[in-house]
């Protein structure tokens, strides 16, 4: 690349980060001038028995189809909650250190995914390996990977992976599978709360301490917080990071370890007691048509913000991650779009014991209660995908279910609402213990959803679509491939040289190098490793990935050599010079980054 070249290119990345300056500038603007406008009030919200509860899903939720727990085989519950149960038991699920704001923080549910053998998902800047899940025509059929019981819980969740594949397939346009109608007894005394929150809210800050202490101390510190992460896509469950934790996360027997102690007997099949024909609390037993429900007037709900002047609509900003920092790949692609049969290729396990959790944000807008996972999209998805979910809660450590008598104890919910939009009423609906919903089309995009806790643990199982175009084992690989085309070993000594030294060849194995390190390596031993114990399926292309990246080390070195040679001409030496240190200055402030989130906590294996 000549210089006149990188001048243009210099010129051209300086006026986009004056737009993504710009860009972020409005937005903050917006955010103040939207929290302005709400002022103290509580954005109103419906459930199940409010008036106009139908209309309102119809027609500003109708991405959301729900499936009732009886209308899934319960062969396929009993085998999906025993793996559940399972996974809990051995410590599989644990809680992973992401980062959000520029802060490493906890996420407050433990998770681990699942997946299509090679599979990794990205969220928040943390990179997830998927267990493979042990499908019949799978290439993990015949790796002695994991011990019988976790390849049976794989296995398990890989059919119920499979009949989200085939159901959400068969949905029509339109069509409402099972939606909700108006709640049994049992949800009564928790919806009627519903219709006292604007009261009660106007006397809850309905924010947390982080957002009481913000330096605007006006109506923005209320809300402040779940703005700024609502446009960085998600806040997935994050709880404040404590450093003092980060060691004890590691350790077998911690975190994991009170995981551990679970009962033996949840190994056995998961009792479904009330997932008979015919039997389905607080749920219709037909589906059930938007059409044929009575249209009630909702104009009574929006009262306490018919004065605000605007709907947010004009506000939505679709936050895109840049395709380059989503996967740390400098090769731009088109975005892909979801337009066939969805085939979810991974599942983001979540676990959550509300009982032992310390300390659970109110939701701030509406008073829906206390919130278990924040407001987000599911990020780094292919577009227009679906996302179904499979909810499980129990009450005690023998993992019989929460169904049957416990009426009295708070069910968990989803919460829903229109991203950037306080003029819409926000929709919540219930999860029973084997419920499923489905978010279709582009909800999760043009929405956002929460989940709101109950008083029983929980279990849930996000199957995804997601956009592994440059996050899988195989992709990497070839990268490493292209990488290591240019390094040439001379068969009688051993010693390594380059075939050949182009500024723009060079740049491209920097950047491969930087790739595997950042993306890959890094992150799997700092926090992928944990899952070896479990499974070592990963363990093998780790290791050839790092004896690939030593391999670009001593490239580095050698393209550093070359330059140092007194013979290069002084117009290319000059411009390969500039291209490696470009290259070395952004892997240097990259492991600068790595070492302040780490600490005083080294890597498994050390990368200096």
């Amino acid at each position: 690349m000549s210089p006149q070249m990188k001048a243009k290119q210099c010129k051209h990345n300086s006026r986009n980060m004056k737009r993504s300056g710009d860009s972020e500038g409005e937005k903050k603007t917006k955010r103040r001038r939207l929290l302005r406008e709400l002022g103290d009030h509580k954005i109103p919200y419906l459930g199940p028995s409010s008036r106009g509860f139908q209309q309102l899903w119809d027609s500003s939720y109708s991405g959301l189809v729900f499936r009732r727990s009886c209308s899934l085989p319960t062969e396929l519950h009993c085998r999906v909650q025993a793996a559940l149960l399972t996974l809990r038991r051995k410590g599989c699920l644990l809680k992973d250190l992401v980062r959000v704001r520029e802060r490493d923080v906890f996420t407050a549910v433990s998770r681990a995914l699942f997946g299509e053998p090679g599979h990794t998902y990205r969220y928040l800047e943390t990179r997830l390996f998927a267990l493979p899940w042990h499908s019949e025509d799978s290439e993990v059929k015949g790796h002695n990977c994991c011990d019988p019981d976790l390849r049976a819980a794989c296995k398990a969740l890989w059919e119920l992976n499979n009949f989200f594949c085939s159901d959400v397939s068969q949905l029509k346009e339109g069509d409402k599978l099972t939606q909700c109608v108006k709640a049994e007894a049992k949800l009564g005394e928790e919806i009627d709360t519903e219709s006292k929150h604007s009261e009660d809210s106007k006397n809850s800050d309905g924010g947390d301490s982080e957002s009481r202490q913000s330096e605007e101390g006006d109506t923005e510190s209320k809300h402040s917080e779940e703005w700024d992460i609502e446009s960085k896509h998600s806040d997935e469950g994050c709880s404040v990071s404590k450093q003092g934790d980060w060691e004890a996360e590691l350790k077998p027997g911690s975190e994991e370890g009170e995981s551990s102690k679970v009962k033996q007997s949840e190994t056995s099949t998961a009792p479904v007691s009330e997932h008979r024909e015919g039997k389905c609390p607080s749920w219709a037993d037909e589906p059930i048509s938007g059409k044929e429900m009575k249209r009630v007037e909702i104009e009574a709900q929006e009262r306490p913000v018919a004065q605000l002047k605007h709907s947010l609509s004009d506000y939505h900003i679709q936050d895109v991650e840049d395709p380059v920092s989503g996967q740390g790949c400098s090769q731009l692609t088109p975005p892909q779009v979801c337009t066939g049969p969805a085939k979810f290729n991974v599942t983001l396990l979540n676990y959550m014991d509300p009982a032992k959790t310390s300390h659970l944000k109110e939701e701030p807008y509406y008073g829906m209660g206390k919130m278990a996972v924040g407001w987000h999209h599911d990020e780094n998805l292919i577009s227009n995908s679906p996302v179904a979910v499979y909810n499980y809660s129990y009450h005690n450590d023998k993992g019989e279910s929460s169904e049957g008598g416990t009426g009295e104890k708070t069910c968990w919910r989803i919460g829903l609402k229109v991203a950037w939009d306080i003029h819409t009423p926000g929709l919540m609906v219930p999860l029973e213990s084997g419920d499923c919903y489905y978010m279709r089309d582009n909800l999760n995009s043009t929405h956002q959803h929460c989940v709101l806790a109950g008083e029983t643990a929980r279990f849930s199982s996000t199957h995804r679509v997601a956009e592994c175009s440059r996050g899988t084992l195989t992709y990497i690989q070839s990268r490493c491939q292209e990488a290591l085309s240019n390094l040439q070993t001379d068969p009688e000594t051993g010693s390594h040289s380059l075939l050949t030294v182009q500024p723009i060849t060079l740049q491209n194995c920097e950047e491969i190098h930087n790739e595997v390190e950042f993306e890959w390596l890094r992150q799997y031993w700092f926090q992928g490793q944990r899952y070896t114990r479990f499974c070592s399926w990963w363990s093998g292309p780790m290791e050839q990935l790092e004896k690939d990246w030593r391999l670009m080390e001593k490239m580095t070195k050698l393209f550093l050599a070359t330059v140092e040679e007194e013979g290069q001409e002084g117009e290319g030496r000059r411009e390969m010079a500039e291209t490696l240190l470009s290259a070395l200055t952004d892997r240097h402030q990259q492991r600068q980054t790595w070492r302040d989130s780490l600490g005083d906590q080294p890597l498994k294996h050390s990368i200096s």
